[in-house]
């Protein structure tokens, strides 16, 4: 097999290890909790939170209008008792209890305000578990369906790895030195010829590079300076 050949199967071999490697390491990236996991189980906790917070101001309003309906019912058990006889007393007994029941109203009203809050919040907390389930799940069968991309990708760079080895094994040192320095110089070291052009450069080869591309001679582009292959 002609050398240029050789190394034109081996660039090829190259090019598909440096996708396939490339694939893989973005796959590999996507392993581990996605950001629309992580913001739904955010909203989650947020909505967890608020609800939370608004119980316990439920909690401590009607344990304040507990205390004042019992302040109540003391007041109204004395002024209706007939052991007080002194009517500034009652007066003032009655001021008290008169403003006992308006600071209650007062706090009944801002009750139900939370109370109609916290049905709000609980809807809102169910909605958003419900659709952290979701995206866990959806999240669940894209890391699935990844991690088997990973591991096909794995075996066919494996694979490729192999033959590249077994290929590169047939080509002369000198001429795969050359190969390697090419690479590193201009990304991809031989070029294929198309219609008398030079597909790395686009510049149209004399006839005597064309003629000795077809030998067994390696030949390099006189612009660019990459190997030619003529298939």
């Amino acid at each position: 097999m002609a050398t240029a050949k050789q190394l034109y199967q081996l660039q090829e071999f190259d090019l598909t290890i440096e996708s396939d490697e490339k694939a893989l390491k973005e796959k590999t990236n996507q392993l581990g909790e996605s950001q629309a996991v992580i913001d739904a189980r955010s909203k989650v906790n947020s909505a967890q939170r608020r609800l939370d917070e608004l119980r316990h101001k439920q909690r401590s309003l009607e344990w304040d209008v507990d205390d004042l309906t019992s302040k109540i019912r003391a007041g109204d058990d004395q002024l209706y008792s007939g052991r007080i006889r002194n009517p500034k007393e009652l007066a003032s007994l009655q001021q008290e209890v008169e403003a006992f029941k308006a600071k209650r109203d007062r706090l009944e009203t801002t009750l139900l305000e939370i109370m109609d809050q916290v049905e709000a919040e609980q809807k809102n907390a169910v909605n958003a578990a419900s659709e952290l389930k979701k995206v866990e799940t959806d999240w669940q069968i894209h890391q699935h369906k990844l991690s088997a991309e990973i591991e096909a990708l794995k075996s066919k760079l494996a694979d490729q790895r192999q033959k590249r080895q077994s290929h590169s094994a047939e080509i002369d040192p000198k001429s795969l030195e050359l190969y390697n320095a090419l690479k590193k110089a201009k990304g991809q070291a031989v070029v294929r010829v198309e219609q008398g052009i030079c597909r790395g450069c686009r510049i149209s080869l004399p006839s005597s590079d064309l003629q000795q591309a077809r030998s067994e001679h390696l030949v390099h582009c006189s612009s660019c300076g990459r190997i030619l292959f003529l298939p």
